[in-house]
This record gives structure tokens, C-alpha cells and sequence, in this order.
């Protein structure tokens, strides 16, 4: 099984990218985030045609999260992160696919910082800690994929000091990721290549892509009910190089059959 996760950056701008891609890399499972979309938006007709079901939670500007499922429709089992019922951004859907619970998040920047818009980004990862560790408790399997929008360690940006006052990267960032993995979640992707250099995300201003300037912000993180399943993981860097192309690459891991695993 392939679940991967993408910040499409505009789900009908880069359309025929996504679908293109689809196409190539088949995956069983796709986490989008960052549609920009409402939900009557949603390309649903398109994505169909590729062969895929979805759910998703619309929202204009720069919100907005869906979960695909190649051959098979997503049981939606939540469109929000709990814990503050007047938060209304579209940053959260969770879904059952094949037996396996499956959230697509799309995490607060949190720039600029320190103001508001930092606070938020904090309380917004405390919120998701919680209903983490609840999901833990539930005893399924459970794969948490999407933008973090947090640099988990130094080694996943490039040399630079452009980024020192950014939210990205900020100790207390850095503090609430690390308090996430340590409730029991596995960084798949660090944990299949724990030496190699990682980005996900390069960012459109100065050069970025052609620089390798990148950043690690997409992340997938399993339950030790997957941990065992863990068979592969990987970048899709070159669908950055493309035309139109979003400023994040797909972000993907492979499962062994539960049979298999056991």
C-alpha cells in the first residue's frame, strides 16, 4: 500500500500536475493539502476520472485538506482538529481507507512571529498532540500525513541565516514536533533514510529550487501498528521541476500487507 502526502498548492491551478502524477506514481492513498478551494471548488469530477475517490474540507485563500483513495471511497470520519470549536479552518480531515484511520493536515505557518499568528500555530500543534495521543489509545492503525510547516532539525534546511526569525524553525516549533514523535509516532520517511539529506519544499523566491535551498515540512508519521509495515520510503523531487509545478514535492511511503508484516 502507497500513501502519500502532497501540498498541491492550489488543487485546479496545478490540476493537470496532480493528475499527471497520479497517473505515474499510482499511489493507493493521497493527503492533499492547501486546495485553495471552497468545497464546491473541489475538482471531484476530474479526480474521479483518474480513478480515485476523495473526501475533503474546502476553504478559500490558503487552507483547505482532501484524502484520496485510488479505486475506493474514503469513509470521512472527522473534518476538524477538536479542541477549539471556533477555529473554522479548513486544516483537517481524517478518514478510514482499507483499515488504516488516515488524517491529511495542513498545519499553521505561524509567521509572523512572535504575535498572533505564532500563538495560534503553538496551540494548534498542542490540539493536535492531544487528539494524537487519543488516537494512540483507539488501538487502529493511524498514519498522520500532511504540511507541518515545522523544520524538525537543523540538517533539514539548507545552510542559511534567512530563516532564523521564521516560525518554521523556532525552538518552541521544534519542541512541539519532537513532543508529537515522542508520544510513540515514527518520522517514516527520517526513519528509512536516517543520514540522507531531505527536502520537501523549496520556495519559489531567490533561486530556491535550482539551488537545492530546500526545507523539510511534509511529514508522515505512524502508529506502531504500521511501524512493522514500513517498507519504503521516499521524495518525489522532480515533480518540483515541473512546469506549474507546486513549491512542495510529494512525500511518500510504502506498507507491507498486514499478512506479510506479521
Amino acid at each position: 500500500m502507497k500513501i502519500a502526502t502532497f501540498n498541491i498548492n492550489g488543487v485546479n491551478r496545478r490540476l493537470e500536475n496532480l493528475l499527471a502524477w497520479l497517473r505515474t506514481a499510482k499511489p493507493d492513498v493521497v493527503c492533499l493539502q492547501e486546495l485553495k478551494a471552497t468545497d464546491g471548488q473541489f475538482p471531484r469530477t476530474a479526480i474521479e476520472a483518474a480513478g480515485y475517490g476523495a473526501v475533503w474540507r474546502g476553504q478559500s485563500g490558503w487552507n483547505g485538506v482532501a484524502i484520496l483513495a485510488r479505486n475506493g471511497e474514503p469513509i470521512l470520519t472527522r473534518a476538524e482538529l477538536p479542541g477549539d470549536p471556533s477555529d473554522t479552518q479548513g486544516r483537517y480531515i481524517e478518514a478510514a481507507v482499507n483499515g488504516i484511520l488516515i488524517a491529511s493536515l495542513y498545519a499553521p505557518n505561524g509567521n509572523p512571529q512572535p504575535g498572533p499568528k505564532f500563538d495560534y500555530k503553538l496551540a494548534w500543534h498542542d490540539r493536535l498532540a492531544l487528539h494524537a495521543a487519543e488516537l494512540l489509545a483507539a488501538g487502529v492503525p493511524v498514519v498522520l500525513a500532511g504540511d507541518y510547516n515545522i523544520v524538525p532539525e537543523p540538517r533539514d534546511i539548507y545552510p542559511t541565516r534567512s530563516y532564523d526569525d521564521n516560525a518554521l524553525i523556532q525552538p518552541e516549533s521544534r519542541a512541539a514536533f519532537r513532543r508529537l514523535v515522542d508520544q510513540g509516532w515514527l518520522d517514516a520517511l527520517r526513519s528509512v533514510h536516517p543520514d540522507e539529506t531531505l527536502y520537501t519544499f523549496w520556495d519559489y523566491r531567490r533561486n530556491r529550487w535550482p539551488r537545492d535551498a530546500g526545507l523539510r515540512l511534509d511529514h508522515i508519521l505512524l502508529n506502531n501498528k504500521l511501524t512493522r509495515r514500513l517498507s519504503g520510503a521516499g521524495v518525489d523531487r522532480h515533480i518540483r521541476g515541473l512546469d506549474g509545478a507546486s513549491d512542495h514535492a510529494p512525500v511518500w511511503i510504502s506498507l507491507r500487507d498486514a499478512a506479510a508484516a506479521d
